[in-house]
C-alpha cells in the first residue's frame, strides 16, 4: 500500500469515529416565522439570514437540519428548541 493510499484510509476511520448526529427541525401549524426565526439564533447559533432560509425550508418541505455536530452538543440545543415549543429530534 502506498503512502498516499495510507493516509487516505487513515483520515476516513478519523471521520468515522467521530459521530455527527444532526437536529432535525419539523413544521408545526403553531410558531409563527418570527419565533422559529429567533429561537434558532439564539439556540442554534444561527445568522438571522440562515435561521430565516431554515424556517422557509421547514415550512415548505416539512422538515429540515439546522445544526450537525457531536451529540453531546446537539442535545442540549435540541432541548431548547423544544422548550420553546418548536419540534425537533436528534438523528
Amino acid at each position: 500500500m502506498g503512502t498516499k493510499e495510507q493516509i487516505s484510509e487513515e483520515l476516513l476511520l478519523e471521520n468515522e469515529a467521530v459521530k455527527q448526529n444532526e437536529i432535525v427541525l419539523f413544521n408545526d401549524e403553531v410558531n409563527t416565522f418570527d419565533h422559529v426565526i429567533e429561537t434558532l439564533v439564539a439556540v442554534c447559533e444561527h445568522s438571522p439570514i440562515q435561521a430565516e432560509q431554515c424556517a422557509l425550508i421547514v415550512h415548505h418541505k416539512g422538515k429540515c437540519t439546522v445544526k450537525t455536530g457531536e451529540y453531546s452538543d446537539l442535545e442540549p440545543r435540541c432541548s431548547g428548541l423544544l422548550q420553546a415549543g418548536l419540534s425537533a429530534e436528534i438523528v
